[in-house]
């Protein structure tokens, strides 16, 4: 009768799609294997299963052919007395790249703690949360707010006054503003 052709999606039967995943891994390494004996090549194959258990294949083995593709580089020098290569230039610039993940991490624990430390200084500054204030607490609330309105309004305005005086020391008086001020 011969094969038949199989579409291509998704098995639904999760014990089938384990049963496929089995036979089409081991087919999946014997043509690796065939490629790594016939062609010299080296292989390697990490796969998941679907219930998340990781199988690997590798011609010489997969640290060395992951390794070589990480590392990308072709020396003979960089290997071990085993034959296995010695990662290299990739394997410090990612040591670096979690160096300075940490190092940012740590910065933002850091930026945490400060805030966390603010919201607490702030809510004992300012008491309870609103919901569970009393009345006579919430008018106390809303009178130290409206001082605290009124001083940052003058403080405002003093700055607003403040920077107008500095522009007019630094702007130069023009020849006809001398001349209204000598006749005024």
């Amino acid at each position: 009768m011969g094969r038949r052709k199989i579409e291509m999606k998704r098995v639904i039967d999760s014990n089938s799609r384990q049963v496929t995943f089995s036979k089409r891994r081991n087919g999946l390494f014997k043509k690796a294997h065939e490629i790594a004996t016939l062609c010299g090549a080296e292989v390697g194959i990490v796969v998941f299963s679907p219930g998340g258990k990781p199988f690997s294949f590798g011609h010489p083995n997969v640290d060395s052919v992951a390794d070589r593709f990480l590392n990308r580089e072709e020396d003979e020098d960089n290997t071990d007395d085993r034959g296995v290569r010695r990662s290299g230039k990739v394997v410090e610039r990612l040591n670096q790249q979690v160096d300075d993940l940490v190092k940012k991490v740590e910065a933002e624990k850091k930026k945490g703690e400060v805030i966390h430390k603010a919201l607490v200084k702030a809510k004992t500054k300012w008491g309870l949360p609103v919901q569970d204030m009393s009345q006579s607490e919430l008018v106390k609330e809303k009178q130290s707010l409206e001082e605290l309105r009124e001083s940052v309004m003058a403080r405002v305005t003093d700055m607003e006054a403040s920077s107008s005086l500095l522009l007019l020391a630094n702007k130069p008086v023009k020849e006809t503003e001398k001349n209204v001020a000598k006749s005024g």
